[in-house]
């Protein structure tokens, strides 16, 4: 993905306004409330579940045999949900991340992106980007698992009332830090710290 760009011109253009403006059916059957939860092909499902309990603290609920599922299979929870995420082992390679650009999990607080960096560190895990993002205007940390799939880690992503129009991007404030994400919010963010004390470079 192209950082530190906003191309206006390409954003004003026909072709993209087209596909910005498809109508939504303002009458299904039905109504989808959330992403319910993701499955992921994993090469070694040991070293999944040990990165998914041990580093990102999920609990598993259940896993199948060979039996019931080739390669076996983990459901994992994070909230109360019986599984937001679940590994099936047997993939022949590391993800390559063609389908499935990346998976992102919210958190409660700003403070808690910059708790989540320093976790992610402290157990070898390679920060790809932190800072926050431009359409959407999340503070984040992003990474991956040990088979490639990329992960975000975020908070503060704007809400948009159905029928409303998003943020305009003049509005959006790309940063390539957690501290300068802080230090620049775009109108209405509130990036105040509980502990300012997780900032890297004090005031």
């Amino acid at each position: 993905m192209a950082r530190g760009i906003v191309d206006y011109e390409a954003l004003r253009s026909h072709e993209i306004q087209r596909l910005k403006t498809q109508p939504a059916t303002q009458d299904p059957p039905f109504r989808v409330t959330k992403i319910g939860h993701v499955v992921l092909k994993v090469t070694d499902i040991e070293r999944s579940l040990d990165f998914y309990t041990r580093v990102m603290g999920f609990e598993v609920s259940d896993v199948y045999p060979d039996s019931m599922m080739p390669g076996r299979m983990a459901f994992l929870r994070f909230s109360e949900d019986h599984h937001g995420i679940a590994l099936v082992g047997g993939a022949e390679g590391e993800s390559r991340s063609r389908e499935l650009h990346h998976m992102a999990f919210e958190v409660a607080t700003l403070d808690e992106v910059f708790t989540a960096r320093a976790h992610l560190e402290e157990h070898g895990v390679e920060i790809a980007y932190e800072g926050r993002r431009r359409a959407g205007v999340q503070i984040a940390v992003e990474f991956s698992d040990p088979d490639g799939h990329r992960l975000e880690i975020y908070w503060g992503l704007d809400q948009v009332a159905r029928g409303e129009a998003a943020r305009p991007p003049e509005e959006w404030i790309e940063t390539f830090s957690l501290e300068e994400a802080v230090d620049n919010p775009p109108q209405g963010q509130d990036t105040t710290l509980q502990d300012p004390g997780l900032r890297r470079n004090k005031l």
